[in-house]
């Protein structure tokens, strides 16, 4: 009765045996096949944690700090506009000229009656000397000539806004009228800009707006320039406007070559701090859609895939794959294979 058992137990055993025979000989196949790779001569370099700054990028426009549109204060058709858009002007230079015949003629008939009335004067003056006037004649006859006085003062303050003229240094940017046009208060006739003195303005969400101090230095991009730019913060509007819900924000620029009044541009503003893994990128290999490391274990390179992040200049962020502190091959990637050998320069 206890034979088929037996012989039930050695068969099992055996199996057991042949199993763990074969399983023996596979691993023995792979490790003696390790060793027929050349061993390769790499840098290694340990993958690091470290922090970074969470940004958000706020668009906005690069302005001249100082900038006017013009206007006529009267109404007049332009008879000379010696200027033109790019032209570079100088404070006081003429910009516009008009006819104003009226105002010219109000000027004459000013400087006529004041003429007049000055005569008067002095005659009532010799016949108040002799008693030959009243004093409240003479009176009378001095007040004619204070407002003879005063009416060509004001005829001369009108005749004086024929000519329109550039209130600083600058460049004219716009131009919306040109000589036969007419002129009228309100209605704007060219813009000036100060070229040297420019500024970013712009509108930052009130989610992020307190994140942002007056004097505060700031990174700011601009598409046209290869590098950010560093802006300070000089203005900061304090209320918000409530239709966007954001604030409006000026930033002084240093003068840049290439940078120029109305270009786009990015404010960035920093919100927080993370860390993450990062390595040079010189230790990632690109194959198709995956992103691999050799990461070296005990003296072999072993593939790893890795998901990568954002850049930092030579050196990419891991998001996962990897943790900190872990050796990478970090040159000579595209030829290491899976559990090669490998010896640290």
């Amino acid at each position: 009765m206890k034979t088929p058992w037996k012989h039930l137990s050695f068969s099992l055993v055996a199996a057991a045996f042949v199993l763990f025979a074969g399983c023996g000989k596979h691993h023995e196949s792979r490790e003696s096949a390790l060793p027929n790779l050349p061993t390769a001569r790499v840098r290694v370099q340990t993958a690091q944690m470290k922090k970074q700054t969470l940004t958000e990028e706020v668009v906005g426009t690069v302005r001249a700090k100082t900038r006017a549109t013009l206007e006529a204060k009267l109404s007049g058709r332009i008879i000379a506009m010696p200027v033109e858009l790019g032209q570079q002007v100088k404070n006081g230079t003429l910009v516009a000229h008009l006819d104003a015949a009226e105002v010219k003629a109000r000027f004459e008939q000013a400087q006529a009656s004041l003429d007049q009335t000055e005569r008067d004067w002095k005659r009532a003056e010799e016949l108040l000397k002799h008693q030959a006037m009243t004093r409240s004649e003479y009176d009378a006859a001095d007040a004619r000539k204070r407002v003879a006085k005063a009416t060509l003062a004001e005829a001369q303050a009108m005749m004086s806004y024929v000519n329109v003229s550039a209130p600083f240094d600058g460049v004219v940017t716009k131009k919306w009228a040109d000589v036969g046009d007419l002129a009228a208060p309100g209605k704007p006739l060219i813009e000036i800009e100060d070229p040297s003195a420019l500024q970013l303005e712009a509108d930052v969400p009130e989610a992020i707006a307190s994140r942002i101090q007056s004097g505060a230095r700031l990174a700011v991009r601009v598409d046209s320039l290869s590098e950010s730019l560093i802006g300070t913060v000089a203005e900061i509007a304090p209320v918000t406007d409530p239709a966007s819900r954001t604030f409006r924000v000026k930033l002084a620029l240093a003068p840049t070559r290439g940078l120029m009044s109305g270009q786009f541009a990015r404010l960035i503003v920093p919100v927080g701090e993370s860390s993450s893994v990062r390595v040079p990128a010189t230790a990632l290999l690109q194959r198709g859609q995956m992103d691999i490391v050799f990461v070296i274990v005990n003296g072999r390179a072993q593939l790893r895939l890795v998901k990568t992040g954002k850049r930092f200049g030579d050196e990419i962020e891991i998001v996962s794959g990897l943790e900190g502190g872990e050796p990478v091959a970090n040159d000579g990637v595209a030829q290491l294979v899976d559990g090669q050998p490998v010896e640290a320069k």
